[in-house]
């Protein structure tokens, strides 16, 4: 289940969130990769000790693209956050709005409004670097500093890793630049997704015998243009997002036909009905090539076979 999603900005107020108590914890999230899955679960193992409520305070936009040199590629978007942190046993995810009045903040005007009055924060969980208010003033030690006069505990929270070094949502991007897919599911603890909606295409695939879902509205970083094995998820509205089908992705130009315009065709096995309007998740399991221009549509038709079938033998055995 996700978790309850709320929204906060200048107008919000302790009332309108309705919070209760909580373990809080600080962060950006982007991803929720093992690193952060990791102090999750220890905050809401935490919480649950102590009768608080488990919650996450994040920030959008990110703080990079209002104070820094512009956000990084998105992982994951908010809502996507809130199912990840929801399956984790997190109860609420506050999203503060970040703007330039925001940005502002004291640190103590910060830790006390937002902090302790604002989401009742009884314990707060951040990272050893972690800086909060104006010009980044806050950190660690004056977190610290104010806890008790405001009425919360403060952890640091540990970093996970593995032999290649700290999981990180740095290292998740650079892995799905790269198009090492194996490398960012490692980091992430699951393959990388992106979402959107079915929007009308020309229609070629059908022409040639696989027929596609385009996507559009991907907000997601993707990974280089190319051919993917895919699994492919559906919207069901109250029951979430449901499996649908695996399949075979085109994220690219199209060359062969002289396209100009990046798109996102899934080709989805043993599928076959209306998906226009849907939104679809597809899970990027497996590079399976590079995109190419083919010499016909004849030789394009024959590769694109080939691709299914690389892409159901390689998603048979994973």
């Amino acid at each position: 289940m996700a978790a309850r999603l709320v929204h906060v900005d200048d107008s919000s107020t302790r009332e309108s969130l309705g919070s209760s108590p909580c373990a809080l914890v600080i962060g950006n999230f982007d991803g929720v990769h093992r690193g952060h899955q990791a102090i999750l679960r220890e905050a809401v193992a935490h919480a649950r000790t102590a009768g608080l409520e488990a919650a996450v305070l994040t920030f959008a936009p990110h703080p990079a693209a209002v104070v820094g040199r512009g956000a990084p590629p998105l992982l994951t978007t908010v809502a996507r956050r809130a199912e990840l942190v929801g399956a984790l046993g997190v109860d609420c995810l506050y999203v503060r709005h970040f703007d330039a009045a925001f940005a502002a903040w004291e640190p103590e005007h910060f830790a006390r409004v937002l902090v302790a009055e604002m989401l009742l924060a009884r314990f707060v969980v951040v990272g050893e670097n972690f800086r909060f208010g104006a010009k980044r003033r806050g950190d660690l030690a004056l977190l610290r500093l104010l806890g008790p006069t405001l009425g919360f505990g403060v952890r640091v929270a540990g970093v996970a890793s593995d032999e290649r070094g700290p999981f990180s949502s740095t290292r998740a991007r650079e892995a799905i630049a790269s198009g090492d897919l194996a490398e960012a599911e490692r980091v992430l603890g699951r393959p990388h997704e992106a979402t959107g909606v079915v929007v009308r295409g020309d229609q070629r695939g059908r022409t040639l015998q696989f027929p596609t879902a385009n996507l559009d509205g991907v907000t997601e970083l993707l990974p280089p243009r190319g051919v993917y094995a895919v699994t492919v998820d559906r919207d069901e509205g109250e029951r979430g997002f449901v499996p649908l089908a695996a399949g075979v992705t085109n994220l690219g130009v199209r060359p062969t036909v002289d396209g100009a315009r990046l798109t996102i065709e899934a080709h989805l096995f043993d599928f076959s009905g209306d998906l226009y309007d849907a939104r679809l998740r597809v899970h990027w399991r497996h590079r399976l090539r590079d995109e190419r221009k083919f010499a016909s549509l004849d030789e394009l038709k024959a590769q694109i076979a080939r691709d299914v079938a690389d892409a159901r033998a390689w998603l048979a055995q994973a």
